[in-house]
């Protein structure tokens, strides 16, 4: 019983930073990656961690309809949550800044080329070419949004950082 009360607030941090991707915003600026890395910092288990994370994402994405390139966005996020997993324990004021930069660059890397396999319809009725040079446009024409990415995943990941550390002073 003591475990499960010490894993709520967690899990409902998680699942208030993953139902703010349904509060409308710019484009890409969304909490979703700072909730893949803050998961692994949040959870002291990998299973609840991804579990977590999975449950949270799918239930907004019940909201928002399910899209073409769901498979990539999961996998960069479950990725995500993975590394971060696994240097949790380094996870701090200091270097949350560059985890996040890493963090938004696995998302970018991962779910641009889900973009450029799959074509994106809801942007661009024509799919990329299946070359290097389609590949290429694919990420060339994808670093406008990065800006937000990196944004609101710095500033979700800094915020559910204070949140965790504030709720653990107050309840220690």
């Amino acid at each position: 019983m003591q475990n499960l009360k010490k894993e709520i607030f967690p899990i409902g941090l998680v699942f208030i930073l993953a139902f703010a991707k349904l509060i409308p915003h710019p484009p890409n600026f969304t909490p979703v990656i700072a909730v893949a890395i803050m998961s692994g910092y949040l959870f002291r288990n990998i299973y609840l961690s991804l579990a977590v994370l999975f449950i949270s994402m799918f239930l907004a994405d019940i909201f928002i309809g399910f899209y073409n390139n769901m498979l990539f966005m999961y996998l960069s996020l479950f990725l995500i949550a993975f590394v971060f997993f696994k240097i949790s324990e380094k996870i701090n004021f200091k270097n949350l800044f560059v985890y996040g930069f890493i963090g938004s660059l696995i998302f970018f890397i991962i779910s641009n080329f889900g973009v450029w396999i799959l074509g994106n319809p809801g942007v661009n009725n024509m799919p990329y070419e299946k070359t290097l040079a389609g590949l290429i446009e694919c990420y060339v024409l994808a670093i406008p949004f990065f800006t937000n990415t990196v944004i609101s995943t710095i500033l979700f990941s800094y915020s559910a950082l204070f949140a965790s550390n504030y709720y653990q002073k107050k309840n220690n």
